[in-house]
């Protein structure tokens, strides 16, 4: 079962989907959330989020902190701001 992830900033929705895996730099350090994980709640440090979605290339977005839940294979972070980098144009 993928996981299922919502990023949200403090206006809009920033990136919504199934994904495999979940990176996010938390005030104690890095955490990897892959499905089946333990329900968590953690306070985010600013710096890149990753995440690894079933089809298509990985999406990063640049959080200025925020929190990170995790609960029943459901992954919602929540930031003031967030950006997703653009993607590399093709050379």
């Amino acid at each position: 079962m993928p996981l299922l992830v919502d990023v949200v900033a403090a206006d809009h929705l920033v990136w919504s989907g199934e994904a495999a895996m979940v990176v996010a730099r938390t005030v104690d350090g890095e955490v990897g959330i892959l499905p089946g994980h333990t329900p968590v709640l953690s306070l985010l440090a600013p710096g890149d989020l990753r995440v690894e979605p079933l089809d298509g290339d990985p999406v990063v977005a640049t959080l200025t902190g925020g929190f990170l839940s995790v609960d029943h294979d459901r992954v919602t972070v929540v930031s003031s701001t967030a950006e997703v980098a653009p993607e590399p144009a093709d050379l």
